[in-house]
């Protein structure tokens, strides 16, 4: 029988096939949004969910480059900090469980992601007026972000060592913190528009919100 799929791809190759099925992956997000109802942030959480998980794995091999910050960031911004953490678990987990390796090291990163949809959040009046992002705001908040997660995420060092090993660390990491940098801006570029105007479309207003708890406490 003819082992037609026995094909060894050079890193690069390798690297360039993750990207196009990254891409496809974008595409067939922006899509299937089309065929949700409106209002509806659960179901653009998973569809968030998935294309952060793939992402990730996808984009391995390139150090530190994920879009996962972005999208929390986002998620934050747009859904509020509860749902933007639970889409940082879930991405963390499954992307973990599945192939990246999991141990303590996810609990931190969970945090870390955690801390940047409660940031998103937290500015989200200053990053989102009238229905636009405020790209070179969100920019500035990504970069921070890129920093402050690694930076959560190096701390788990002090389950094996003492915090004098930290500070070290954390200047030996700086280079993997800037390829998170620079990696954000690209997401932010690319992403952080259509994104948007997606979760837009499936975003609860808050005084809508209100407006139903009123009623239905009354």
């Amino acid at each position: 029988m003819y082992d037609f799929h026995n094909v060894a791809l050079t890193p690069t190759q390798s690297l360039l096939l993750n990207i196009c099925i990254l891409s496809v992956i974008v595409f067939a997000v922006l899509r299937s949004e089309r065929r949700l109802d409106d209002y509806n942030p659960i179901a653009m959480l998973g569809v968030l969910a998935i294309f952060g998980i793939a992402g990730r794995i996808l984009l391995d091999p390139i150090p530190n480059f994920q879009p996962v910050t972005v999208i929390v960031l986002l998620a934050g911004i747009y859904y509020g900090a509860p749902r933007a953490v639970a889409l940082a678990g879930i991405i963390a987990l499954a992307s973990n469980f599945a192939v990246l390796g999991h141990g303590p090291w996810t609990l931190f990163q969970v945090a870390g992601w955690g801390l940047v949809g409660f940031a998103g959040a937290f500015f989200a009046d200053h990053l989102l007026k009238d229905g636009r992002l405020q790209l070179n705001r969100l920019a500035g908040l990504a970069i921070i972000s890129a920093f402050a997660f690694d930076w959560v995420v190096s701390s788990s060092i002090l389950l094996k060592t003492d915090v004098s090993m930290l500070a070290p660390y954390l200047l030996n990491g700086l280079l993997f913190d800037l390829y998170h940098a620079v990696g954000n801006l690209v997401f932010v570029a690319w992403l952080a528009n259509p994104l948007g105007e997606i979760m837009l479309r499936h975003r609860v207003e808050p005084s809508s919100q209100s407006v139903s708890e009123v009623v239905t406490n009354r």
